[in-house]
Protein backbone atom coordinates (compact mmCIF):
# COMPACT_ATOMS: atom_id res chain seq x y z
CA UNK A 1 0.00 0.00 0.00
CA UNK A 2 1.31 3.35 -1.13
CA UNK A 3 2.55 5.98 1.94
CA UNK A 4 -0.11 8.77 2.06
CA UNK A 5 0.90 12.18 1.46
CA UNK A 6 -0.15 13.84 4.72
CA UNK A 7 -0.28 11.95 7.65
CA UNK A 8 -3.03 13.57 10.40
CA UNK A 9 -2.35 12.49 13.60
CA UNK A 10 -6.09 12.85 15.67
CA UNK A 11 -5.39 14.15 19.27
CA UNK A 12 -9.18 13.68 20.54
CA UNK A 13 -8.96 11.55 22.97
CA UNK A 14 -6.29 13.28 24.88
CA UNK A 15 -7.07 17.23 23.95
CA UNK A 16 -10.32 16.51 22.99
CA UNK A 17 -11.61 15.42 26.19
CA UNK A 18 -9.03 17.43 28.67
CA UNK A 19 -10.68 20.32 29.10
CA UNK A 20 -14.81 19.12 29.63
CA UNK A 21 -15.77 18.83 32.55
CA UNK A 22 -17.38 14.96 31.84
CA UNK A 23 -15.32 11.73 31.41
CA UNK A 24 -15.90 9.30 29.18
CA UNK A 25 -15.99 5.67 30.21
CA UNK A 26 -13.09 3.44 29.15
CA UNK A 27 -14.95 1.46 27.31
CA UNK A 28 -16.39 4.13 25.05
CA UNK A 29 -12.54 5.54 24.74
CA UNK A 30 -11.80 1.98 23.27
CA UNK A 31 -14.63 2.23 20.93
CA UNK A 32 -13.88 5.82 19.57
CA UNK A 33 -10.33 4.67 19.52
CA UNK A 34 -11.12 1.77 17.44
CA UNK A 35 -13.21 3.67 15.18
CA UNK A 36 -10.69 5.92 14.29
CA UNK A 37 -8.43 3.64 13.54
CA UNK A 38 -10.73 1.70 11.35
CA UNK A 39 -11.42 5.04 9.56
CA UNK A 40 -7.95 4.47 8.85
CA UNK A 41 -5.99 6.84 10.90
CA UNK A 42 -2.59 5.66 11.63
CA UNK A 43 -1.28 7.79 14.70
CA UNK A 44 -3.09 8.40 17.60
CA UNK A 45 -2.73 10.36 20.86
CA UNK A 46 -5.03 8.41 23.06
CA UNK A 47 -4.64 10.02 26.46
CA UNK A 48 -2.29 11.96 28.74
CA UNK A 49 0.01 10.69 31.98
CA UNK A 50 -1.31 13.80 34.12
CA UNK A 51 -1.94 12.96 38.24
CA UNK A 52 -5.67 12.39 38.01
CA UNK A 53 -6.28 15.14 40.85
CA UNK A 54 -5.56 17.42 37.92
CA UNK A 55 -7.13 15.95 35.06
CA UNK A 56 -9.67 13.22 36.23
CA UNK A 57 -10.72 12.54 32.51
CA UNK A 58 -6.87 11.02 31.88
CA UNK A 59 -7.06 8.63 34.99
CA UNK A 60 -7.21 5.25 32.99
CA UNK A 61 -4.45 6.24 30.59
CA UNK A 62 -2.46 3.39 31.25
CA UNK A 63 -5.79 1.06 30.37
CA UNK A 64 -6.21 3.03 26.83
CA UNK A 65 -3.02 2.93 26.23
CA UNK A 66 -2.87 -0.89 26.91
CA UNK A 67 -6.52 -1.65 24.50
CA UNK A 68 -4.84 0.77 21.79
CA UNK A 69 -2.03 -1.50 21.82
CA UNK A 70 -4.32 -4.37 20.57
CA UNK A 71 -4.91 -2.39 17.24
CA UNK A 72 -2.59 -3.60 14.47
CA UNK A 73 -0.62 -0.84 12.37
CA UNK A 74 -1.52 1.93 14.83
CA UNK A 75 1.12 3.92 16.13
CA UNK A 76 0.06 4.53 20.14
CA UNK A 77 0.97 8.48 21.33
CA UNK A 78 0.55 9.90 24.73
CA UNK A 79 1.24 13.16 26.27
CA UNK A 80 3.44 13.50 29.47
CA UNK A 81 4.28 16.84 31.17
CA UNK A 82 6.98 15.34 32.95
CA UNK A 83 9.51 12.69 33.87
CA UNK A 84 7.38 10.98 36.13
CA UNK A 85 4.44 10.83 33.60
CA UNK A 86 7.19 9.58 30.88
CA UNK A 87 7.71 6.61 33.35
CA UNK A 88 4.57 5.92 33.40
CA UNK A 89 3.81 6.16 29.93
CA UNK A 90 6.96 4.07 28.93
CA UNK A 91 5.44 1.44 31.32
CA UNK A 92 2.27 1.27 29.98
CA UNK A 93 3.99 0.64 26.15
CA UNK A 94 3.22 3.69 24.30
CA UNK A 95 5.03 4.26 20.82
CA UNK A 96 5.49 8.04 21.14
CA UNK A 97 5.56 10.06 23.92
CA UNK A 98 4.51 13.76 23.34
CA UNK A 99 5.72 16.86 25.91
CA UNK A 100 4.72 20.76 25.64
CA UNK A 101 6.99 23.16 25.90
CA UNK A 102 5.50 26.60 25.77
CA UNK A 103 7.12 29.65 24.35
CA UNK A 104 5.28 32.11 26.47
CA UNK A 105 6.14 32.09 30.46
CA UNK A 106 3.04 32.83 31.86
CA UNK A 107 1.72 29.65 30.06
CA UNK A 108 4.19 27.36 31.21
CA UNK A 109 4.36 28.33 34.69
CA UNK A 110 0.23 28.09 34.57
CA UNK A 111 0.53 24.63 32.67
CA UNK A 112 3.54 22.69 33.91
CA UNK A 113 4.99 24.82 36.52
CA UNK A 114 7.91 25.80 35.08
CA UNK A 115 9.79 27.85 32.87
CA UNK A 116 10.24 27.24 28.96
CA UNK A 117 13.63 26.84 30.44
CA UNK A 118 12.80 24.71 32.91
CA UNK A 119 11.14 22.81 31.06
CA UNK A 120 13.46 22.13 28.11
CA UNK A 121 15.65 20.83 31.15
CA UNK A 122 12.46 18.13 31.97
CA UNK A 123 12.77 17.32 28.14
CA UNK A 124 16.26 16.32 28.57
CA UNK A 125 15.60 14.14 31.53
CA UNK A 126 13.06 12.12 29.57
CA UNK A 127 15.57 12.04 26.77
CA UNK A 128 18.01 10.08 29.12
CA UNK A 129 14.92 7.97 30.25
CA UNK A 130 14.91 6.61 27.03
CA UNK A 131 18.68 6.36 26.31
CA UNK A 132 18.42 4.25 29.65
CA UNK A 133 15.13 1.98 28.50
CA UNK A 134 15.45 -1.25 27.04
CA UNK A 135 12.34 -0.45 24.36
CA UNK A 136 12.91 2.09 21.72
CA UNK A 137 10.52 5.06 21.82
CA UNK A 138 9.72 8.36 20.24
CA UNK A 139 10.04 11.47 22.15
CA UNK A 140 8.47 14.38 20.10
CA UNK A 141 8.13 18.51 21.11
CA UNK A 142 5.36 20.68 19.87
CA UNK A 143 5.54 24.33 21.41
CA UNK A 144 2.74 25.42 22.72
CA UNK A 145 1.52 28.98 22.33
CA UNK A 146 3.99 29.38 19.41
CA UNK A 147 2.04 32.02 17.60
CA UNK A 148 0.25 34.25 20.50
CA UNK A 149 -0.90 33.34 24.35
CA UNK A 150 -3.86 34.76 25.91
CA UNK A 151 -2.06 35.37 28.94
CA UNK A 152 0.82 37.39 27.61
CA UNK A 153 0.17 38.55 24.35
CA UNK A 154 2.58 38.82 21.12
CA UNK A 155 5.30 35.69 21.28
CA UNK A 156 8.63 36.88 19.81
CA UNK A 157 9.24 34.31 16.43
CA UNK A 158 12.80 34.65 17.47
CA UNK A 159 12.65 33.31 20.70
CA UNK A 160 10.55 30.40 19.36
CA UNK A 161 12.70 29.45 16.86
CA UNK A 162 15.43 29.32 19.81
CA UNK A 163 13.32 27.50 21.89
CA UNK A 164 13.01 24.97 18.62
CA UNK A 165 16.85 24.56 17.94
CA UNK A 166 17.23 24.24 22.03
CA UNK A 167 15.18 21.36 21.67
CA UNK A 168 16.35 19.48 18.48
CA UNK A 169 20.44 19.68 19.86
CA UNK A 170 18.90 17.90 22.98
CA UNK A 171 17.77 14.91 21.03
CA UNK A 172 14.30 15.36 20.68
CA UNK A 173 12.82 13.09 17.19
CA UNK A 174 10.93 16.48 15.89
CA UNK A 175 9.77 19.86 17.12
CA UNK A 176 6.27 21.08 15.90
CA UNK A 177 4.80 24.54 16.24
CA UNK A 178 1.16 24.74 18.50
CA UNK A 179 -1.68 27.17 18.02
CA UNK A 180 -2.46 26.71 21.33
CA UNK A 181 -4.86 29.82 21.68
CA UNK A 182 -5.90 30.22 17.99
CA UNK A 183 -3.97 33.34 17.19
CA UNK A 184 -2.23 32.26 14.35
CA UNK A 185 -2.80 33.58 10.67
CA UNK A 186 -1.60 32.11 7.52
CA UNK A 187 1.37 34.60 7.07
CA UNK A 188 2.53 34.05 10.36
CA UNK A 189 1.95 30.02 10.01
CA UNK A 190 3.74 29.89 6.36
CA UNK A 191 6.42 32.20 7.69
CA UNK A 192 7.18 30.70 11.35
CA UNK A 193 7.08 27.25 9.21
CA UNK A 194 9.19 27.95 6.96
CA UNK A 195 11.79 28.62 9.54
CA UNK A 196 11.65 25.75 11.52
CA UNK A 197 11.73 23.79 8.21
CA UNK A 198 15.26 26.03 7.33
CA UNK A 199 16.03 25.52 11.14
CA UNK A 200 15.83 21.86 11.87
CA UNK A 201 15.65 19.93 8.65
CA UNK A 202 14.14 16.55 9.29
CA UNK A 203 13.55 17.31 12.72
CA UNK A 204 11.05 19.94 12.12
CA UNK A 205 7.41 18.62 13.36
CA UNK A 206 3.99 19.15 12.48
CA UNK A 207 1.51 21.87 12.98
CA UNK A 208 -0.87 21.92 16.06
CA UNK A 209 -3.96 24.50 14.84
CA UNK A 210 -6.94 25.70 16.45
CA UNK A 211 -10.02 27.38 14.68
CA UNK A 212 -11.12 29.13 17.42
CA UNK A 213 -10.96 32.40 15.06
CA UNK A 214 -12.19 30.71 12.21
CA UNK A 215 -8.60 30.30 10.98
CA UNK A 216 -7.82 27.02 11.22
CA UNK A 217 -8.07 25.57 7.73
CA UNK A 218 -6.81 28.63 6.12
CA UNK A 219 -3.79 28.16 8.36
CA UNK A 220 -3.59 24.45 7.57
CA UNK A 221 -3.14 25.35 3.79
CA UNK A 222 -0.23 27.96 4.60
CA UNK A 223 1.50 25.08 6.20
CA UNK A 224 1.43 23.09 3.33
CA UNK A 225 2.49 25.69 1.19
CA UNK A 226 5.92 26.13 4.23
CA UNK A 227 6.45 21.63 3.63
CA UNK A 228 4.52 20.64 6.71
CA UNK A 229 3.23 17.15 6.57
CA UNK A 230 1.87 16.18 9.37
CA UNK A 231 -1.07 18.11 11.02
CA UNK A 232 -2.87 17.25 14.44
CA UNK A 233 -6.89 17.79 14.32
CA UNK A 234 -9.82 16.19 16.91
CA UNK A 235 -13.02 14.99 15.76
CA UNK A 236 -15.87 17.01 15.66
CA UNK A 237 -13.50 19.95 16.78
CA UNK A 238 -13.25 18.69 20.73
CA UNK A 239 -10.58 19.98 22.90
CA UNK A 240 -8.56 23.11 23.84
CA UNK A 241 -5.89 23.40 26.94
CA UNK A 242 -7.63 24.07 30.29
CA UNK A 243 -4.75 26.35 30.87
CA UNK A 244 -5.01 28.91 28.17
CA UNK A 245 -8.11 31.17 28.78
CA UNK A 246 -10.17 30.99 25.62
CA UNK A 247 -7.88 28.31 23.88
CA UNK A 248 -11.26 26.19 22.61
CA UNK A 249 -11.60 24.66 18.88
CA UNK A 250 -9.11 22.48 17.99
CA UNK A 251 -9.36 22.13 13.90
CA UNK A 252 -11.94 19.28 12.51
CA UNK A 253 -10.43 15.81 11.55
CA UNK A 254 -13.31 15.52 8.82
CA UNK A 255 -12.49 18.83 7.49
CA UNK A 256 -9.20 18.55 7.61
CA UNK A 257 -9.36 15.18 5.59
CA UNK A 258 -11.92 16.74 3.09
CA UNK A 259 -9.45 19.83 2.50
CA UNK A 260 -6.45 17.49 2.07
CA UNK A 261 -8.44 14.92 -0.34
CA UNK A 262 -9.88 17.99 -1.97
CA UNK A 263 -6.78 19.25 -3.11
CA UNK A 264 -5.11 16.20 -3.91
CA UNK A 265 -3.70 14.95 -1.30
CA UNK A 266 -3.44 11.37 0.12
CA UNK A 267 -4.58 10.87 3.86
CA UNK A 268 -5.14 7.71 3.51
CA UNK A 269 -8.37 8.21 5.75
CA UNK A 270 -12.26 6.77 4.88
CA UNK A 271 -14.38 10.25 5.04
CA UNK A 272 -17.43 8.05 5.56
CA UNK A 273 -16.02 5.59 8.47
CA UNK A 274 -14.54 9.05 10.02
CA UNK A 275 -17.67 10.80 10.09
CA UNK A 276 -19.34 7.47 11.79
CA UNK A 277 -16.99 7.65 14.73
CA UNK A 278 -19.04 10.63 15.65
CA UNK A 279 -21.83 8.83 17.01
CA UNK A 280 -19.34 6.90 19.26
CA UNK A 281 -18.56 10.48 20.73
CA UNK A 282 -22.06 11.13 20.43
CA UNK A 283 -23.20 8.39 22.23
CA UNK A 284 -20.68 8.60 25.45
CA UNK A 285 -21.19 12.57 25.59
CA UNK A 286 -24.40 13.35 24.44
CA UNK A 287 -24.67 16.94 25.90
CA UNK A 288 -21.04 17.84 24.57
CA UNK A 289 -21.61 19.82 20.69
CA UNK A 290 -19.29 18.45 18.34
CA UNK A 291 -18.43 20.18 15.34
CA UNK A 292 -17.85 20.85 11.65
CA UNK A 293 -19.21 21.60 8.29
CA UNK A 294 -18.40 18.22 6.33
CA UNK A 295 -20.92 16.43 8.70
CA UNK A 296 -23.66 19.08 8.24
CA UNK A 297 -23.44 19.21 4.35
CA UNK A 298 -21.65 16.01 3.66
CA UNK A 299 -19.58 14.96 0.78
CA UNK A 300 -20.39 16.97 -2.91
CA UNK A 301 -21.63 15.01 -5.38
CA UNK A 302 -18.62 13.77 -7.73
CA UNK A 303 -16.33 13.90 -5.25
CA UNK A 304 -12.73 11.95 -5.80
CA UNK A 305 -10.21 10.73 -3.10
CA UNK A 306 -6.67 11.41 -4.16
CA UNK A 307 -5.86 7.76 -3.99
CA UNK A 308 -8.74 7.16 -6.84
CA UNK A 309 -7.21 10.40 -9.13
CA UNK A 310 -3.99 8.40 -8.90
CA UNK A 311 -5.40 5.28 -9.99
CA UNK A 312 -5.08 3.59 -6.78
CA UNK A 313 -8.07 1.67 -4.97
CA UNK A 314 -10.76 3.80 -3.20
CA UNK A 315 -12.32 3.66 -0.08
CA UNK A 316 -14.52 0.20 0.51
CA UNK A 317 -17.35 2.16 2.13
CA UNK A 318 -20.01 3.84 -0.15
CA UNK A 319 -19.88 7.87 0.56
CA UNK A 320 -21.98 9.69 3.54
CA UNK A 321 -25.29 11.34 0.81
CA UNK A 322 -24.56 15.24 0.99
CA UNK A 323 -26.06 17.79 -0.32
CA UNK A 324 -24.60 18.93 -3.52
CA UNK A 325 -21.22 21.32 -3.65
Amino acid sequence: MATPDILVSEVGPRDGLQSIARSMSTGAKHRWIRALAAAGLREIEVASFVPPRLLPQMADAAAVVAEALRIPGLTVLALVPNLHGARAAVAAGAHKLTLPVSASRAHSERNLRKSPEEAVEEVRRVLALRDQSPRAFGVEVGISTAFGCTLEGRVDEDHVRRLAVALAEAGVDSVGLSDTTGYANPAQVRRMFRHLIADLGERAGGAHLHNTRGQGLANVVAALEAGVTTFDASLGGLGGCPYAPGASGNIVTEDLVFLLESMGLDTGVDLAALLAARDVVRGALPDEPLYGHLSDAGLPRGFRYARERAGRPAPARPHPAGRDA
